[in-house]
């Protein structure tokens, strides 16, 4: 320990204090955890809205609820992706999953696992942790705070 901090070691011999891990690594990898969870979550409005990866179903009419999904998963996981107005965006994705898997899944069964509901909870629960979290150091969000 060097100043009362735990250090971790790595093959060459340099250290990594905890403190760097929470100050440096944290945000970092926060930002990391948002763009694949974005990039993962937009597959679901490409299928839905632009039959991207093939259905073999016809898309659903825009102006209908699962059209208005596959809007809010194509543009709010752009917005995701890119950092742009993270915390209001992933508040209202969590209430589409939120939404989602209670309109959905939730009559099926009660149990997640089997009532295909379980990637709905975890986004739902993922843009939570985002919406107060923030977008992470790797961000627009962040390049506009620091450009202030």
């Amino acid at each position: 320990m060097v100043g009362g901090e735990k250090r971790i070691g790595s093959k060459r011999g340099h250290m990594i204090s905890e403190n760097q891990l929470g100050t440096v690594w944290a945000p970092r990898l926060l930002s990391v955890l948002r763009i694949m969870a974005a990039l993962l979550f937009m597959a679901h409005g490409t299928m839905k809205l632009l039959g991207f990866p093939d259905t073999g179903k016809p898309g659903p009419e825009l102006f209908s609820l699962m059209g208005l999904a596959g809007t809010l998963e194509i543009v709010g996981g752009i917005l995701l992706v890119l950092g742009l107005f993270t915390r209001p965006v992933a508040f209202i994705l969590a209430g589409e999953m939120a939404f989602a898997y209670f309109m959905a899944h939730a009559p099926q069964n009660f149990f997640p696992i089997k009532n295909g509901g379980e990637s709905a909870v975890l986004f739902c629960f993922i843009f939570l942790y985002l919406a107060v979290a923030g977008a992470g150091s790797w961000s627009m969000d962040a390049a506009r705070r620091s450009g202030r």
